[in-house]
């Protein structure tokens, strides 16, 4: 089979566009003062019609989008969520996204949905399950898709792979490349005990097609140990900007995403955080 095509993103920042900020995104389009490219969760616009697709289809005529699908349950035992992807596929050629997404985990068992992105162990089974999955989520869009790397709290006993080690092969067995969330690293990290530099550097930047950043909160549990939550909910941590700095000397510039899903601030607030990541940028361009 021949490699299936890659659609790209401005190596510039985005951000994730929230119904909260529609009608500021259009009044800074009348300003020629957008980001190059806005996120978007499908999931949100499977509907027929209405006002979101009414926003939406207003918007992309002045950004490309990339659509980070939240539910196309990759992971579970019985596959890719037909129903989700066919709706993801009709949104697509609708749309014409630069990107496609989705997540190492999985959300549907045989009875429930969950409202969650469960992790999945790194065994071989897995890995020839989600090699077979993402073939089939790129058959059906007819391009090649991004996985993205999990925040994890626990850890499976006795895993056959290393996580970026299993993400590499997926990516080469699958011809699919990686969505690599700088937040989720630092989170898994902390929760691991390992340290989120040295995770940060055994990604090869090659198959990186799009990079998160985003803010996560720390919290004590019953037994009084702290965990680091992925909840996307405040600023990005100086932390987390140290690590992205780090990656983009590495691997040049590539689209960087300011993920805020949760306690969505004001969008001035937001683009602040755009610019931080876009300085970043501008200065790898400078001198690549």
């Amino acid at each position: 089979m021949p490699p299936r095509p890659f659609h790209v993103l401005p190596q510039r920042a985005g951000f994730g566009l929230k119904p909260e900020h529609y009608a500021d995104v259009l009044a800074a389009a009348e300003r020629a003062s957008l980001p190059a490219w806005a996120e978007v969760h499908p999931q949100n616009y499977f509907g027929a019609g209405g006002p979101p697709h009414r926003w939406l289809t207003a918007i992309a005529d002045h950004l490309p989008l990339s659509f980070h699908s939240v539910g196309l349950s990759i992971g579970s035992a019985a596959g890719v969520d037909v129903t989700e992807l066919d709706a993801l596929a009709l949104l697509c050629d609708r749309y014409d996204p630069a990107m496609v997404s989705d997540h190492l985990s999985w959300s549907n068992g045989p009875n429930d949905k969950f409202p969650d992105l469960l992790p999945i162990a790194y065994s071989h089974a897995a890995l020839d399950h989600f090699v077979h999955e993402v073939g089939r989520v790129q058959d059906r869009l007819r391009r090649a898709m991004l996985i993205e790397n999990p925040s994890r709290y626990l850890a499976y006993a006795g895993d056959d792979w290393d996580e970026v080690d299993f993400l590499h092969e997926l990516c080469r067995r699958a011809g699919c490349g990686l969505l690599l969330d700088i937040n989720n690293v630092e989170v898994s990290a902390f929760n691991l005990g390992r340290d989120p530099a040295r995770w940060l550097d055994a990604f090869d930047p090659a198959l990186v097609g799009e990079v998160h950043v985003a803010g996560h909160s720390r919290k004590d549990d019953d037994v009084g140990e702290t965990i680091a939550i992925d909840d996307h909910g405040s600023a990005v941590g100086q932390s987390c900007w140290d690590l992205l700095a780090t990656f983009l000397r590495r691997s040049g510039p590539k689209p960087v995403l300011v993920e805020w899903d949760s306690d969505i601030p004001d969008y001035a607030v937001l683009m602040a955080e755009v610019a931080k990541a876009d300085a970043m940028l501008t200065s790898e361009l400078a001198d690549a």
